[in-house]
């Protein structure tokens, strides 16, 4: 089996995290290993939402603009709430982990589907909950999966864009959804 890592870089704002992505894209990592988390909102006074029109998803409120250009980009998306996060937007490869963990109804010991997916590929469950800590107060997180090798350079990549954090994980084999006991 393929040894697979990931890099999670923690970003204090939207822009920081787009700017992570596009760095990482224009230096030829695949979108298909890729993955933004993050508050699908910012708490103000304005109409927040989404509706699906076509292929493409329309959203309103303070991050539209972010969240609509995403993900169109992103193979797979979908919009949480996660206990004591509140809503969530999770676009990428690790979308279809947290669907997984959502419909294997894996989720145990009071934990959320977003938190088993980061504990199966690999995040210790102290980082799962310092990530949804971050998440909580508004920052967003990008991930990018795959061989060692790659994720070296995506993590140099990602320390460029100033991360308030950034950290390799490792799991000697594929993903797969799991539960925390």
């Amino acid at each position: 089996m393929e040894n697979n890592d990931t890099v999670i870089a923690v970003f204090t704002d939207h822009p920081a995290a787009e700017t992570a992505i596009k760095k990482l894209t224009a230096a030829g990592f695949e979108m298909k290993n890729l993955s933004v988390v993050g508050k699908g909102y910012h708490t103000d006074e304005k109409v927040v939402g989404f509706y699906n029109t076509g292929d493409r998803i329309k959203f309103w409120g303070t991050r539209g603009a972010f969240w609509g250009g995403f993900w169109g980009l992103f193979l797979g998306g979908l919009f949480i709430t996660v206990p004591v996060v509140g809503q969530v937007v999770v676009l990428g490869y690790i979308a279809t982990i947290v669907i997984a963990a959502i419909e294997n109804a894996v989720i145990v010991g009071g934990i959320s589907a977003l938190a088993a997916a980061l504990y199966s590929i690999g995040v210790p469950k102290d980082s799962v909950i310092q990530y949804e800590t971050a998440l909580e107060t508004d920052s967003f997180l990008v991930l990018a999966h795959g061989p060692a090798a790659e994720i070296a350079r995506a993590k140099t990549i990602l320390g460029s864009v100033n991360p308030s954090r950034v950290d390799v994980h490792t799991k000697a084999v594929e993903p797969a959804v799991a539960a925390i006991g």
